[in-house]
């Protein structure tokens, strides 16, 4: 595997992504399709890294995205909240990161422009939803356990409407246990997706809770729980919904 670190600008903002991709052979050298990984809220942790890398094994440029720009991740949760929230309630502006990521890799030599989708994890899971929602040329958005609603608390974000019309299909996978996604919220996504025409699908695992692909938590308090069997479908899930986006 090839994997390189490749710096991209959002307005006076440097940030550092990561890339993977299986090495051409002389006789395969054609471009491929691309995935960008949007990070959780502690930033692009080796878990997002590793996430390119599988992708990467599967057969596409895995394109790891810095959110939050300079590299920045957090140590504690405190330090992830104080990274995460202008960008949960200043919409617009996370979703002008999420394109200059896109734009990064739609331009990498390796890459096939008329190819590229987006999944994302936790707070990266909204990225991924913005993205979908900004109207860029995507075949496809995956959204794991995304943080889903529009309220952190007693704030509420500055929301962006979609730019219609929705190019590719989303894929939501939640867990029916997720302290962090209201009921009210999956209607709203309801609600927008289908207003907007778009090709949306939910699916609802019911034993999980909140980060359920992440082996590396378990916070029963919070409701942050691995849960390998809900982890494993929804990898399967992703690749089927990638490969029927991808080769229609």
């Amino acid at each position: 595997m090839k994997t390189e670190n490749i710096k991209y600008r959002v307005g006076d903002l440097t940030c550092h992504g990561y890339l993977a991709r299986e090495e051409s052979s002389t006789t395969d050298a054609k471009k491929r399709p691309a995935v960008i990984v949007a990070h959780a809220w502690m930033g692009q942790d080796q878990f997002a890294r590793d996430k390119a890398d599988e992708l990467a094994k599967l057969g596409y440029v895995g394109f790891a995205a810095d959110i939050y720009g300079e590299g920045r991740t957090a140590a504690t949760a405190e330090q992830a909240g104080n990274l995460m929230q202008p960008l949960f309630l200043d919409r617009k502006e996370l979703r002008r990161r999420m394109v200059a990521a896109y734009t990064e890799i739609k331009n990498h030599p390796e890459v096939d422009p008329t190819k590229i989708s987006v999944i994302g994890f936790c707070f990266g899971g909204l990225a991924a939803i913005e993205l979908f929602r900004s109207g860029e040329d995507l075949r496809g958005a995956v959204s794991f356990h995304g943080v889903l609603g529009s309220k952190l608390g007693d704030i509420t974000a500055q929301l962006e409407p979609p730019k219609l019309p929705l190019k590719g299909a989303i894929l939501l996978l939640h867990g029916y246990k997720d302290p962090m996604v209201s009921q009210e919220d999956l209607v709203n996504i309801e609600k927008e997706f289908s207003t907007a025409n778009a090709d949306w699908q939910l699916v609802i695992h019911g034993l999980a809770a909140h980060a359920f692909m992440n082996p590396e938590v378990n916070d029963t308090k919070h409701g942050l729980i691995y849960e390998p069997v809900t982890a494993k479908r929804s990898w399967q899930m992703m690749q089927n919904f990638l490969n029927e986006q991808f080769n229609h």
